[in-house]
C-alpha cells in the first residue's frame, strides 16, 4: 500500500508519498517527500505568524501535493494521512480539509495523526524498527517530551516540559543577542567557536512533581524558562557595564561564547533526562527526533554517550528532523494497520491533541 501524508501544523506545507516494503526490519520506504517551508515569510517578525502562517498553507498545498504524486510516479493511493494535531489550529484545518476532499475523489480512508506520532516514527522511517524497548526525545520548536515506546505503535508520556520548549528557548535567546530567526541553526553555527564554560548558566532542578500529573516524577520533566531568563540577565548587565543601548548587539566575541555556554547546558540536560529514563525503563535503544534534533552538538553527545553506555542511539536525517510529510504518512500506515478509523465528519483539528 502507498500512502500520501500532509503536514500542515505550523510552518512547513508538506506533502509526502510512502510505501510499505513488507520487510519487517525495514517496513517502509519514502517514494517523494516536498517541503515548501514559511521560514522566509516569518524571519521578520521574529517568530510564527498563524495567521500569515494558515494562509500560506493555502496557497502552497495543490502544487506541494501535486508536486509530491509526480515524483512518486502517480501512483494508486490506498490511504490519505494528515497531521491532526497538535499545531496552530488554522494551519491545520487547511491540511485536514484538503486531505478530506482528496481522499473522498479517490474512495480512500482519512488517518489522522499525531504530529509526534509522526517525529517517532521517523526513526523507523530512517533506520527501521527501532530495539524495543525504546526511549524517545521529541524535541523542537512547540515540544520537549520524552516517551517510552514498549511496542511499536505504543507511546507513553515519561515527561514534557513545563514551559518554553528547547527549541523556543533557542529563538528566544537569539533574538536576545540580536541573531536574528530561526535561532537553533544560528546558535548551533557559532557555539563550536566559543568557549562553553565561559559563562555559569544554571541548570534546571525540578524536585517536585506536576501539579498536572502528580503521578509523573518531576525528575523526568523539563524547563528552560529559567535558562533564557539567566541569559537574558546576563546580557542586560553585560550591555550596561559596555555602555550599550538595549538594542545594540554585544561584541562578537562575547556573543559566541554566550552561545556556547547556552548549548552547552540545553543539550546536557535533554540528555541526562534521555538516558536516565533509558536505564531506568532498561531501554534496548533511544531515540532523538524533532527539529531540535539537527543540531550538531546535540547528535554527537548523544552518540558518545550511546557508545560508553552501551545503547544504539537513533537518529534521523537532517530531512526527516524537521516537520514532513513523509513521517506522518509511516505513522498513518502504522495506524491503519492498528485498527478502525473514525468517518471523516468526525474527523476535526485538534490544536492540543493528546498523544
Amino acid at each position: 500500500m502507498i500512502v500520501l501524508g500532509i503536514e500542515t501544523s505550523c510552518d512547513e506545507t508538506s506533502a509526502a508519498a510512502v510505501e510499505e516494503t513488507g520487510n519487517r526490519d525495514r517496513p517502509w520506504r519514502i517514494r517523494s517527500n516536498v517541503v515548501a517551508s514559511q521560514v522566509a515569510i516569518h524571519r521578520e517578525w521574529g517568530g510564527v505568524v498563524p495567521e500569515l502562517s494558515a494562509r500560506q498553507h493555502v496557497r502552497d498545498i495543490c502544487g506541494v501535493v501535486e508536486r509530491a504524486l509526480e515524483d512518486a510516479g502517480s501512483p494508486a493511493l490506498g490511504a490519505v494521512a494528515v497531521t491532526q494535531g497538535p499545531g496552530l489550529v488554522g494551519s491545520l484545518l487547511v491540511g485536514l480539509q484538503f486531505a478530506k476532499a482528496f481522499a473522498w475523489t479517490r474512495g480512500v480512508p482519512v488517518v489522522p495523526v499525531h504530529h509526534l506520532a509522526g517525529h517517532i516514527e521517523s526513526l523507523v522511517l530512517q533506520g527501521g524498527e527501532m530495539p524495543m524497548p525504546a526511549v524517545v526525545l521529541v524535541v523542537s520548536g512547540g515540544h520537549t517530551s520524552l516517551y517510552r515506546v514498549a511496542s511499536p505503535g505504543s507511546y507513553e508520556l515519561l515527561g514534557r516540559t513545563r514551559d518554553d520548549a528547547a527549541g523556543e528557548a533557542y529563538d528566544k535567546v537569539a533574538k536576545l543577542l540580536r541573531l536574528g530567526y530561526p535561532g537553533g541553526p544560528v546558535i548551533d553555527r557559532l557555539a563550536p567557536s566559543g568557549d562553553d564554560r565561559a559563562i555559569a548558566f544554571p541548570r534546571m532542578r525540578l524536585t517536585h512533581a506536576d501539579r498536572n500529573a502528580p503521578d509523573r516524577p518531576g525528575t523526568r520533566d523539563f524547563s528552560f524558562s529559567g535558562l533564557k531568563t539567566a541569559v537574558m540577565r546576563h546580557v542586560t548587565a553585560r550591555r550596561s557595564a559596555l555602555g550599550l543601548a538595549p538594542a545594540d548587539p554585544l561584541p562578537e566575541r562575547e556573543t559566541i561564547d554566550i552561545c556556547a555556554s547556552f548549548q552547552r547546558v540545553v543539550v546536557e540536560t535533554l540528555l541526562d533526562r534521555l538516558f536516565d529514563a533509558a536505564r531506568w525503563y532498561q531501554a534496548a535503544s533511544v531515540g532523538i527526533a524533532g527539529g531540535v534534533s539537527a543540531n550538531s552538538r546535540l547528535r554527537a553527545d548523544a552518540e558518545d554517550r550511546g557508545r560508553a553506555k552501551g545503547i544504539p542511539v537513533l537518529l534521523p536525517d537532517l530531512a526527516l528532523s524537521t516537520d514532513n510529510a513523509a513521517m506522518i504518512a509511516a505513522a498513518g500506515l502504522r495506524r491503519l494497520r492498528g485498527g478502525p478509523l473514525d468517518p471523516y465528519e468526525e474527523i476535526n483539528a485538534e490544536a492540543s491533541l493528546v498523544l
